[in-house]
């Protein structure tokens, strides 16, 4: 297994919060040559670490300001209800996470959408016709209190 030292969650820390600085800002910052920082970024990289690079968006500036969660309850447990849920809902284009749960749900959805009409679009073309589902349960976001995309390293 891969060891994360003290210098790569330097690394990390900061990519997580600002991953457009250049090499050099990024050694500036951790105290490190700038070859050696490109180095384990690369390493980090190689080993899937760090998956990837992205620009987050502002969903209110985006028309995206309502958040749902979306509790599915399927009607069994088999492979092929599981699967062609999956399969299904994969393919909603406002999902912005799925998650198969333990508890009293089997799926966790997390939506976007525009406004509670645009839910009701959402609810009508793509939930309502997803397979092997049993209840189904919408909760509004009120008013984001935290939300962070950094996982603690």
């Amino acid at each position: 297994m891969f060891e994360i030292d003290d210098t790569d969650r330097r690394i990390l820390r900061r990519l997580q919060k600002a991953g457009r600085l250049s090499n050099a800002e990024l050694a500036e910052q951790i105290n490190l040559s700038a070859s050696a920082c490109h180095r384990r970024v690369q390493r980090l990289e190689k080993e899937g670490i760090i998956k990837g690079y992205v620009a987050l968006l502002s969903a209110r500036k985006v028309d995206r300001p309502t958040t749902v969660f979306v509790e599915i309850t399927l009607s069994g447990q088999s492979d092929d209800i599981l699967d062609a849920f999956e399969k299904e809902v994969a393919l909603i284009p406002d999902l912005l996470e799925c998650h198969l749960m333990a508890g009293t749900a089997d799926y966790l959805l997390k939506i976007t959408a525009q406004d509670t009409d645009d839910f009701a679009r959402i609810h009508r073309r793509y939930l309502s016709r997803l397979p092997g589902v049993a209840q189904m349960h919408s909760s509004f976001a009120l008013r984001t209190v935290f939300k962070t995309t950094a996982l603690p390293v």
